[in-house]
């Protein structure tokens, strides 16, 4: 029978590579512990919610047509308001991606002559032309809502005193990015959300403040919601829905905010009371319950990432030793020859696609070429193993998921194998 190691050479993992990642391994075991306490925090207030709002095997039966009176639906949402301690939530399959999701937050919540505030410097990409930052059709911008940001300042902490200065009459809706996207800036800890959230709020009360949670849940024990946040929003193809949903969104928040948002994506008159939940039911439930555990080995592949990489003379952030609020590791590179190394590598090591070699293109909602690794079950699903980036300075990978630990671990050791063999890294 063959040891580890030998398997790993069959799998393009040469000797060199093997020692040096199992070195770096040999000394997360304090880190990956106090993962695994969170995830079985989290695992418990999954299930918790589960048995409160007694989900049944009547809840897996799906609807069609109109979907009315739907109880597998509607007691999902019971789930979601239960684990975010929310007061309502929508969780759809007809909410096609995270950002698909925002906009329904946002521009059911938002009215012409609003004003919408980001105090955490530039939204991610795909939001630009929701906003209007980038001139797009249906956009805020075209229905007379205006934008206002304040950057962060060099050393990552809030602009108080710009904050301050923005908030006026006009200023309705306060969208809070909990993610870095594609910036190099720390991902924001519910902790600093919360304070941040008070902070305005004292300024403002009746301001709404939305976070947008993507790659943030389960990570930590408590969500935006629990620090007075009016909506949460994110995607089920990434943490929550634990690698099984294969498409779908949610909203989490104040009932005023997920009423308007389910007459946005529905119709004026019927929001929440229809939208079939068609043959995914029983994935989103699924999905949920494993979630915590789920991103507890994609948060181990994180940290893994961030202590090979940082080893190897590249900046990371988080670094190797920094506290996790989500479950991204980028990486500067340095040269777009790299990053498509790197990615090259993540594609390699997936369990579809793996013989396909990925290319930069012109990716809709963003303003360069994106390179995309994601040999996924689920498309463009990252809470599974995946690696993306933009082609533009300064050249970082961000990398993301892994449903088991081990195809982490397998696909970080194939992208660096991948830079070895391209000549980029020597050992």
């Amino acid at each position: 029978m063959k040891d580890l190691r030998e398997l790993y050479k069959t799998m393009e993992i040469d000797e060199d590579v093997y020692s040096y990642c199992m070195d770096r391994l040999r000394g997360l075991k304090e880190r990956f512990d106090a993962i695994d306490e969170n995830a079985e925090y989290n695992q418990l207030k999954v299930l918790k919610a589960f048995r409160e709002c007694r989900v049944s095997e009547a809840c897996f039966t799906t609807s069609s047509g109109y979907g009315y009176n739907d109880l597998g639906r509607d007691t999902l949402e019971e789930v979601y308001a239960g684990i975010f301690h929310t007061e309502d939530a929508l969780v759809r399959p007809q909410i096609t991606c995270g950002t698909h999701a925002l906009n329904v937050a946002l521009s059911s919540n938002l009215r012409p002559g609003d004003e919408l505030l980001s105090p955490v410097g530039k939204p991610y990409d795909t939001l630009e032309e929701v906003i209007g930052i980038r001139p797009s059709k249906g956009s805020l911008a075209e229905y007379g809502v205006s934008y206002s940001q304040v950057d962060l300042l060099p050393d990552g902490d809030f602009d108080y005193d710009g904050i301050e200065k923005a908030i006026n009459d006009k200023t309705r809706l306060v969208t809070i990015q909990r993610s870095k996207g594609y910036q190099t800036r720390p991902t924001l800890s519910v902790k600093r959300i919360g304070e941040l959230i008070s902070f305005i709020k004292k300024i403002k009360p009746d301001v709404t403040c939305m976070v947008d949670n993507c790659y943030g849940e389960f990570v930590e024990r408590t969500e935006p919601s629990d620090v007075g946040a009016d909506m949460v929003v994110g995607s089920l193809i990434k943490n929550p829905g634990g690698g099984l949903a294969p498409v779908g969104g949610y909203i989490a928040g104040k009932k005023k905010c997920i009423e308007q948002a389910a007459y946005r994506l529905t119709s004026p008159g019927l929001g929440k009371e229809v939208g079939a939940s068609l043959n995914v039911i029983r994935s989103f439930y699924q999905g949920l319950f494993l979630a915590p555990g789920v991103t507890a080995s994609a948060l181990k592949g994180a940290v893994f990432a961030a202590n090979v990489f940082e080893g190897l003379g590249y900046k990371v952030l988080p670094d190797g030793t920094e506290s996790r609020h989500d479950i991204i590791q980028a990486v500067t590179l340095g040269s777009p020859e790299a990053v498509i190394s790197f990615c090259k590598g993540i594609q390699y090591g997936s369990p579809v696609d793996s013989f396909v070699t990925p290319q930069p293109w012109a990716m809709p909602g963003y303003d360069a070429d994106v390179i995309m690794a994601a040999g996924a079950f689920i498309s463009g699903s990252s809470i599974e193993l995946s690696a993306d980036g933009p082609i533009k300075e300064p050249y970082a990978v961000y990398f993301q998921g892994g449903l088991t630990f081990p195809h982490a671990k397998y696909g970080i050791m194939r992208a660096m194998q991948q830079l070895k063999n391209d000549g980029l890294i020597v050992l």
